[in-house]
């Protein structure tokens, strides 16, 4: 019987290196659970797997949508189970890596999410908006959803007010759990020191802004327009306000650094709550033996082979 391989926590905490190694080790598939990496064009300011990182391992469930798309968690589930029960039938047993949340969710807990088709009507007259009122709006008739939600995501906050306005109820009320078949081994990666976390961060920032990060808000921005709705998601906010002329590049960066460390905070809250995650320390020296250990226990229970994955070094 094949099972399910999750990867997930906070960002910065080098999930996607640890996934792709152990996908090599054992020749499976390979899935993102990143929301925005499903839009083609946002790469370095997301994390993206690299053309080099590709080309080693293939990656699935990224370039999935055109950045004016909307691609819904409904979506995401639908994909990613095809791709799990593919490798299934192969006799694999597939690897997720990510830090959204209510993907890792919709996979491993089998979320039966309505499937609300996009209203580009509303989704325009929603948009004139300013995404504080949106917020706030959502707030009130959705406050167990909006509390998920940060203020500024205006991708989730339209989607949920979108969903709100075709069903007539609060998008919180309408998920519903199918379990899937299979059992999964979640493992969770965190930083036990915040302060290790933050300069984790900060270098990150620093190496995404010296591969041309700002070089690909400019583009998005001259292809799309500013007020794109993934341009207003984290580290291009803050890099538009830069190319706006309102802030500093310093000042962005340091911005950059602080809302990403208060995004990790929130996913290790959402994180928190998911049911046998196994916490591993992502700086422990030891970190790529104990991930290879539990994997090779999980994949006995399950009498999965494991014949082709190479002894780790």
């Amino acid at each position: 019987m094949s099972g399910l391989i999750v990867i997930c926590g906070p960002t910065a905490t080098g999930k996607s290196a640890r996934a792709l190694q152990l996908a090599q080790r054992l020749r499976v598939p390979l899935l993102s659970a990143d929301s925005r990496q499903i839009y083609r064009q946002f790469d370095i300011g997301t994390a993206k797997p690299t053309p080099a990182e590709r080309a080693r391992w293939p990656h699935h469930a990224i370039d999935l949508a055109e950045p004016t798309e909307t691609f819904t968690v409904v979506q995401y589930q639908q994909q990613a189970q095809h791709l799990i029960q593919t490798a299934h039938a192969a006799g694999q047993t597939p690897i997720v890596v990510g830090g959204t949340g209510l993907y890792v969710q919709a996979v491993t807990e089998g979320l039966a999410i309505p499937a609300v088709a996009p209203n580009s009507q509303l989704r325009s007259q929603l948009s004139q908006l300013p995404q504080p009122l949106l917020h706030q709006y959502l707030q009130q008739v959705d406050s167990v959803g909006a509390s998920k939600i940060h203020p500024h995501d205006c991708v989730r906050t339209l989607r949920s007010l979108e969903v709100f306005y075709s069903t007539g109820r609060p998008p919180s009320t309408l998920q519903r759990r199918q379990p899937p078949a299979y059992s999964s081994l979640i493992l969770g990666l965190c930083c036990r020191d915040t302060a290790v976390l933050e300069q984790r961060i900060a270098r990150r920032t620093d190496r995404m802004l010296a591969v041309g990060w700002l070089e690909e808000v400019q583009h998005l921005q001259q292809q799309y327009g500013r007020d794109l709705p993934l341009l207003q998601t984290l580290g291009y906010r803050e890099l538009g306000q830069y190319l706006a002329g309102h802030w500093s590049l310093e000042r962005a960066r340091l911005e950059i650094v602080k809302h990403t460390r208060q995004f990790a905070k929130r996913q290790m809250t959402w994180f928190r709550r998911t049911p046998n995650l196994i916490w591993l320390d992502c700086d422990a020296p030891d970190i790529d033996a104990q991930v290879y250990t539990l994997v090779r226990q999980y994949l006995a229970r399950l009498e999965v082979p494991i014949t082709s994955a190479e002894t780790p070094k």
